[in-house]
């Protein structure tokens, strides 16, 4: 069998945010269980071909990408610039964010915007473009959005981000429904999974208990749940809830502030 061959038999995955934290543990299991993988980034190159080299050395082939999607032309050029370069694309996951704090009080448009454009405007174009090519190729694929326990568990901290990722949650319905049957589209909502600047390490080990299961999720349970959310030919237009159970427990702010 030709090289030419083994490659277009490869499902390709185009992960976008997955220089790092989440979206870099993302692109490492899907490559681990057999994806060639195109690593999206913005301005993270370094991590990015980090994240590229460590997927190369599980399944051959990953590549890295640059794009803002903030800017709708540089999102339009992404995946068209993913297929020319690695041939096809299967699926996608969507875990890019922009997660910048404001509040009812704090509230502008600009903020609103931004956070629609990174979150929301990128991921259902991206959606749209991958439909167009499994349609011309005539088979079928799925896109993976990541979300948060945050839109069952509502708390007025992030208010901008809340929004944007609520619409994304919206149109995991309505996309599902547009785009079959080429396309199956599930929302991933992950519960407290990463520490950060906001959060000491024992904070965050505190918090991760809040959970009727007296644990969150972890990276490795995300990342199951989006090869399962890709595997699994039945499920689309819903959100599979990933968190210990923490949208059962209402918290008054955000993690971070708490």
């Amino acid at each position: 069998m030709s090289s030419a061959v083994s490659v277009q038999t490869v499902p390709t995955v185009l992960v976008t945010g997955a220089g790092k934290r989440l979206g870099r543990a993302i692109a490492l299991g899907l490559a681990a269980a057999g994806w060639r993988v195109a690593v999206h980034f913005r301005e993270s190159l370094t991590q990015a071909q980090e994240t590229a080299s460590a997927c190369a050395q599980l399944c051959a082939g990953a590549q890295c990408f640059a794009a803002d999607l903030a800017d709708e032309a540089q999102t339009r050029a992404l995946l068209p610039a993913v297929i020319d370069s690695m041939g096809h694309v299967d699926a996608l996951v969507n875990s890019a964010a922009l997660f910048e704090h404001d509040s009812a009080d704090s509230f502008a448009y600009t903020t609103l915007q931004k956070h629609m454009q990174v979150n929301t405007a990128a991921a259902i174009v991206l959606a749209q473009q991958l439909h167009v090519h499994m349609t011309a190729r005539q088979s079928t694929g799925a896109v993976v959005n990541m979300l948060d326990q945050k839109l069952w568990n509502l708390s007025p901290d992030f208010f901008s981000y809340t929004l944007s990722k609520a619409a994304l949650e919206t149109a995991n319905t309505l996309l599902a429904k547009a785009l079959s049957p080429a396309l199956r589209v599930i929302g991933i909502a992950p519960g407290l999974t990463l520490t950060s600047h906001m959060l000491s390490d024992e904070k965050f080990e505190q918090l991760h208990t809040l959970s009727p299961l007296g644990r969150s999720s972890s990276v490795d349970d995300v990342v199951a749940t989006v090869l399962f959310a890709l595997s699994n030919r039945s499920i689309t237009g819903t959100t599979l809830l990933v968190d210990g159970g923490q949208h059962l427990i209402p918290f008054e702010r955000d993690f971070s502030l708490m």
